[in-house]
């Protein structure tokens, strides 16, 4: 008579999501008695406020209207110790909406900050442009009239369109053909100079 294979052992259950909780995490760890509740009171507010660190410095993606009308507007976004703010004036058309997209790489080398229209082309005609960073040097600029969308390819700036600085992308006078769907920047951090 062949042996029986032995039986299976039925696996753990795989923990509820509920004890996966930062709650549950304070209840098992909540020291008892008085003495442990001073450290209970101490160790709440730095948990805290690691999380609320860890949380400030992931990618962050905001929408806002590009409005026609002549006028001077900006909009600015902060990641950490860096900010990137987007100054322009348009004219024709209605409201665009765009998005503003702000990153540090892992090793806090590099803050990224795109530009764009989701849509990709804009019908407005631009006639200034200014992308600024704050906390770090432009490594890489790039300025598009067409954004990548649906098949559509990135269309870029010519060169003679736009001027790069250590901390602006920003149209040239009397050479930029009004024409502006993305900007793209990526910087170096203080700490890539130690």
């Amino acid at each position: 008579m062949a042996a029986e294979a032995p039986a299976e052992r039925p696996q753990p259950a795989l923990t509820p999501p509920a004890r996966r909780s930062l709650g549950f995490l304070f209840k098992m760890a909540a020291p008892s008695g008085r003495s442990g509740w001073r450290l209970w009171a101490a160790l709440v507010p730095a948990v805290l406020l690691c999380v609320a660190a860890r949380a400030a410095e992931e990618p962050s993606t905001a929408d806002f209207d590009v409005r026609p009308g002549g006028e001077v507007h900006s909009f600015s976004r902060s990641l950490g110790d860096y900010t990137c703010t987007f100054t322009y004036s348009a004219q024709g058309g209605t409201n665009e909406q765009w998005q503003m997209n702000i990153g540090v790489s892992e090793d806090n080398l590099l803050f990224s900050c795109s530009i764009w229209r989701p849509q990709g082309k804009s019908y407005l005609f631009f006639t200034q442009f200014k992308a600024e960073v704050k906390g770090a040097k432009i490594e890489y600029a790039m300025a598009y009239s067409q954004a990548a969308v649906g098949g559509q390819s990135d269309v870029p700036l010519k060169e003679e369109e736009f001027e790069i600085t250590e901390t602006t992308v920003s149209h040239r006078e009397g050479k930029f053909r009004f024409e502006l769907s993305k900007l793209m920047i990526v910087a170096k951090t203080p700490r890539d100079e130690l």
